[in-house]
C-alpha cells in the first residue's frame, strides 16, 4: 500500500504520518507554512518520499513516478477561517484549484480519495444536524470554499471518482505541526502564557462540533479499511461542546482560573449548532477521543513556560 498525503506537514498531517506503520508514504507539500519540524524523527519503518511542490502543479507522471498510489488523503489547504476573511480570492484560488487537480488525478488514475471537509459548512442551525441537512449556511470563505470543493468531487464521482467526504469538527489534540488559531488550542496557549482568553461575543454557551485529532486520524484508516469510497458525506465529530466547557477543562488542568475578554468577530453571528456523527458510527466506527487528555497533553508540551 502506498498512500499519497497532500499538506502532510500541518496539524493533522504531521500526526497522521507518524501514525502510519509499514507503509509507503508520498508527501506533497509546498512548505508555505515552513513547518519543517514536521519532517523530523519520522518512523524509520516507513518508506517516505517527499515532493516539495504545490498540489496544483502535480501531474500524472509526477504522481506515479515511483509506482502506483493506492490511496490519496487530501489535506492541503489554507485553513485559517477568520484570518482569511479579507483574503478570500487567494484562499479560493489555492483550495478549490488544489482539490480540482487532485480530484481529477484521482479519477483518471482510479485512486480512492479521502477529502476532509468541515462541519463549518452547516453554519447557523437551531437543531442537531446530520448529513441530510440541505440548508447550509457557511459563514467564512474557508467554509464556502469547502462546500464548493465537495460539490465538485460529487460531480466527479458521476464520472468514476471514488471519494469519501469527511466533514471534520474543530480539531483538538497535539501534533508536531499544530497551529493555534482554532478555539481549543488558542485557549490553551493563552492560558498557559497567563494571557487573557479572547472569546468571541455570544460564543461562551454556544455549542460547536469538536474532533479529537486521534479520532480524525482513525477515521481515515477506517474509511480505507472498510472501502467507504462511495461518494458519501460523513460527519466526523467526537463531541459537541460549549466554549465554557472547554475553558473549564483548561482551568481544571491548570488548577487556575482564566481571565476572559469578549471580542467581536465578523464571522460570529451564528447560532449554536450541534452535529451528529451517527451515520459514520453505523459503519462500525467508535469515537474514543477525549478533550481532557488532549488538553493535558498539549499543556504538557508547554511545561517549560511559566
Amino acid at each position: 500500500m502506498k498512500i499519497l498525503i497532500t499538506g502532510a506537514l500541518g496539524h493533522v498531517g504531521s500526526q497522521l504520518i507518524r501514525s502510519i506503520y509499514d507503509k509507503e508514504i508520498v508527501i506533497v507539500d509546498n512548505l508555505s507554512t515552513q513547518r519543517f519540524p514536521s519532517l523530523f524523527n519520522l518512523p524509520a519503518q516507513n518508506k517516505l518520499k517527499f515532493l516539495n511542490m504545490d498540489v496544483r502543479e502535480l501531474t500524472k507522471d509526477k504522481l506515479t513516478s515511483n509506482g502506483p498510489i493506492s490511496h490519496i488523503i487530501h489535506l492541503a489547504a489554507m485553513t485559517d477561517a477568520a484570518g482569511n476573511l479579507d483574503n478570500a480570492k487567494s484562499l479560493f484560488n489555492n483550495n478549490l484549484e488544489s482539490t480540482m487537480r487532485i480530484g481529477n488525478l484521482a479519477r483518471d488514475l482510479e485512486i480512492p480519495l479521502i477529502f476532509p471537509s468541515t462541519t463549518s459548512v452547516y453554519g447557523s442551525q437551531d437543531k442537531l444536524v446530520d448529513e441530510e441537512c440541505e440548508d447550509l449556511f457557511p459563514q467564512s470563505p474557508y467554509a464556502e470554499c469547502k462546500l464548493l470543493e465537495e460539490k465538485y468531487l460529487q460531480e466527479s464521482a458521476k464520472f468514476g471518482l471514488r471519494v469519501a467526504i469527511l466533514r471534520l469538527g474543530t480539531i483538538h489534540g497535539s501534533s508536531v505541526g499544530m497551529r493555534f488559531h482554532t478555539a481549543v488550542n488558542k485557549f490553551i496557549l493563552q492560558a498557559k502564557l497567563n494571557l487573557t482568553l479572547t472569546v468571541w461575543e455570544t460564543a461562551l454557551d454556544q455549542k460547536r462540533p469538536y474532533l479529537s485529532l486521534s479520532d480524525g486520524i482513525q477515521s481515515f484508516f477506517h474509511v480505507i479499511e472498510n472501502n467507504l469510497f462511495n461518494c458519501e458525506i460523513y460527519n466526523i465529530v467526537t463531541r459537541n461542546r460549549t466554549v465554557r466547557e472547554i475553558i473549564t477543562c483548561i482551568e481544571s488542568s491548570l488548577n487556575n482560573r482564566c481571565t476572559i475578554e469578549f471580542v467581536k468577530s465578523p464571522i460570529m453571528n451564528q447560532l449554536s449548532y450541534e452535529v451528529s456523527s451517527k451515520k459514520f458510527e453505523k459503519t462500525g466506527f467508535h469515537f474514543l477521543g477525549n478533550l481532557e487528555s488532549d488538553v493535558r497533553n498539549t499543556l504538557a508540551l508547554l511545561d517549560g513556560v511559566n
